[in-house]
């Protein structure tokens, strides 16, 4: 554990020690910083992962806090490795992206970066309810600067202080779960907790309820989402990959953590778990169809993905009510299997997003278009990423979804009827979000750089992207091609941290290995087909072939007026479900027969935003306005209602006895 601290702090001072380094190596030497540190965590976590052997260390903070331990499991682990990984590659990405903003101070802004990287990891291995609240809102703050960089901005700063009020609301619950455990546990610590609830189903009920209000707001579960799709775009696009792509998965850590305290779940427990992740996956991904925000569309599909984990970890404790040891492995190691894989691909399509925004200035892909000409590198890694996210094999998408799919399918053989028909509905959404999935992401990749450019931002645009920015999401698509065509060693690696929760060898998972193992064989046939193509497509391409226009009866040359919008491509699914959307129309109509200007702009609003929390908002500005005359600025005025203040207190004071 002494190299774990060690990264630890390095991590917290690297950020510090780049403010008196020369502004053209701070991101070099925090990189390189960040990198050790890494290194150092990383140590101990796959020593656990290898020797199946905890790591505890202890402080002893006397009257504060008590003993407070830090443990590395198997869960532990693997979230440290996510963590670890994901963080570097994102600040090697943003020594390029950063480049843009020359005439900014990013003094802070590094300083903020690594300690949410260090946050993170000691949420995941702290064992104590206090401390781990306060590395909780060390992590939510340090975000939040991240998410205020570019703090000039109106929107950037309702984003941000809407994400903090979020992330307030969500500690609530957290601390309110904490407590009860605390209160009958009588301690801070973790260890403590699980022996408390044995045998008090209902007060385990509860806190787990509690937990995952909280957690979940984290993570983004429906109906708790709203401050994603604002931070996300909001943010600058490394620290938008860095929070959907590892920091939501914290709240799932919470979830799973608060998961192995109790035990065997309760079954209404599990299937609120279950209902609520399917309905969030397919709230997710149906706007993010809507967008055409191309930031705010992947904070919708991490939204999506964060339900498809959700349904698995709900087939995981499903499994453990019913006593179905297959069918929560299935479940659990499905769950977490997606976690690693959203982890990699979604961090892809938003530094793809951020390349693409450093070149053409926009993130609405109506304005964009025709960029695989003039972006070759950043359009297949963004397609490698799209094809990974809507869960097609051979990439490392398909096999996290594939366990979902085994664990509802032999949940299917449980002799409950209710809970047949609850495995039927999940079995169907998760198909029906799968299909949604790839409309989205053909929507985004062929409106971004199929086609011809819609406006100047997309004309004359050069792919000259850094090296430190191109290089990190190479490795990311790597791992992708890695994960799905060696997912038997990653499955393996995935059952550590199952086994928290059930036995994974008192039950025979062969079937489940032999089953991936085909996908493997048939992953690398599929690529030494596609291998094969391209060879001869090579070869052929050097002979002579002579090409001659046609007769086109007037037709002269395409222009960008002839071609799909990012509306007019989603319109035929989204006419269909017109009641789930509020439509906000931006209209200028033609007044004479050649207008000097027309336009037709269509913006689909959360519905639980625009029925529920605007008009909440609403309510309670209105409310604190009847106070505003209180707050007059006159030194004279706050004086006496001091004083007003001071004589009730002493009046009142006298009738108590």
């Amino acid at each position: 554990m002494n190299s774990f601290f060690t990264g630890i702090i390095i991590l917290i001072l690297s950020g510090f020690a780049v403010s008196f380094v020369n502004r053209n190596f701070k991101i070099l030497v925090l990189s390189l910083l960040n990198t050790i540190a890494a290194c150092f965590c990383l140590i101990p976590a796959m020593k656990v992962l290898v020797s199946g052997k905890n790591l505890i260390s202890s402080f002893d903070f006397n009257s504060l806090f008590g003993v407070v331990n830090f443990r590395i499991d198997y869960l532990a682990a693997f979230f440290i490795v996510i963590i670890s990984v994901m963080s570097v590659i994102s600040v090697i990405y943003s020594r390029g992206y950063l480049k843009s903003y020359a005439d900014k101070n990013i003094d802070a802004h590094l300083v903020f970066f690594p300690m949410l990287v260090a946050s993170m990891l000691a949420v995941v291995t702290c064992q104590n309810a206090i401390v781990f609240l306060i590395c909780w809102e060390i992590m939510s703050l340090s975000s939040f600067f991240l998410v205020i960089f570019e703090n000039e901005k109106k929107e950037v700063l309702k984003a941000g202080i809407s994400y903090l009020v979020f992330m307030h609301f969500s500690v609530i619950f957290i601390m309110l779960a904490f407590a009860l455990l605390s209160v009958y546990s009588k301690s801070f610590d973790f260890s403590s907790f699980s022996s408390v609830l044995e045998g008090h189903k209902y007060l385990a009920n509860v806190v787990f309820l509690l937990a995952f209000i909280g957690f979940g707001t984290k993570a983004g579960f429906v109906p708790f989402h709203n401050w994603l799709p604002k931070a996300h775009p909001a943010a600058p696009s490394h620290v938008s990959g860095i929070m959907s792509g590892v920091m939501i998965k914290t709240g799932l850590y919470g979830i799973l953590r608060v998961i192995s305290i109790v035990g065997t779940p309760s079954k209404s427990v599990s299937f609120i778990v279950f209902i609520v992740s399917l309905i969030t996956a397919l709230y997710g991904i149906l706007y993010a169809i809507t967008q055409n925000d191309i930031k705010k569309l992947l904070a919708y599909s991490s939204i999506e993905n964060i339900g498809i984990i959700g349904t698995g970890l709900g087939i995981g404790m499903l499994g453990l009510s019913y006593h179905q040891s297959l069918v929560a492995i299935l479940g659990f190691s499905g769950g977490l299997f997606h976690i690693l894989n959203h982890s990699v691909f979604k961090e892809l399509l938003f530094l793809s997003a951020g390349s693409v925004y450093t070149r053409t200035h926009t993130r609405n892909i109506e304005k964009l278009g025709g960029l695989i000409k003039t972006m070759p590198n950043t359009a297949v890694l963004f397609l490698i990423a799209s094809v990974s996210i809507c869960a097609l094999p051979p990439l490392n998408g398909f096999v996290g979804e594939f366990l979902i799919y085994l664990g509802m399918f032999n949940g299917l053989a449980s002799n409950n009827f209710f809970t047949m028909i609850v495995m039927l509905f999940g079995i169907a959404c998760l198909a029906l979000v799968g299909t949604m999935a790839v409309l989205c992401f053909t929507k985004a990749f062929s409106i971004i750089f199929l086609g011809l450019p819609r406006s100047e931002h997309s004309s004359n645009v050069t792919e000259d992207c850094e090296s430190s920015m191109i290089l990190p999401m190479s490795f990311l698509a790597v791992l992708i091609f890695g994960i799905g065509l060696f997912s038997i060693v990653a499955f393996s690696l995935v059952l550590k941290p199952v086994s928290v929760f059930v036995d994974v060898n008192q039950y025979n998972i062969l079937s489940a290995l032999s089953l991936i193992g085909f996908i493997t064989l048939y992953a690398l046939v599929f690529l030494t087909m596609l291998g094969l193509v391209i060879f001869i497509k090579i070869k052929t391409s050097k002979c002579k072939i002579s090409i001659q226009d046609t007769w086109g009866c007037g037709y002269d040359r395409a222009n960008n007026k002839m071609q799909y919008s990012a509306s007019s491509y989603a319109s035929p699914f989204l006419s269909m479900l017109t009641p789930l959307f509020k439509k906000v129309f931006d209209i200028e109509k033609p007044r004479k027969l050649f207008p000097e200007s027309s336009h037709f702009n269509l913006q689909f609003e959360d519905i639980e935003e625009a029925y529920l929390i605007n008009p909440l908002v609403k309510y309670d500005e209105w409310f604190l306005s009847k106070f505003e005359a209180l707050q007059s600025g006159n030194i004279q005025s706050y004086i006496k209602y001091g004083l007003i203040f001071l004589i009730i207190i002493i009046v009142g004071s006298l009738f108590i006895k």
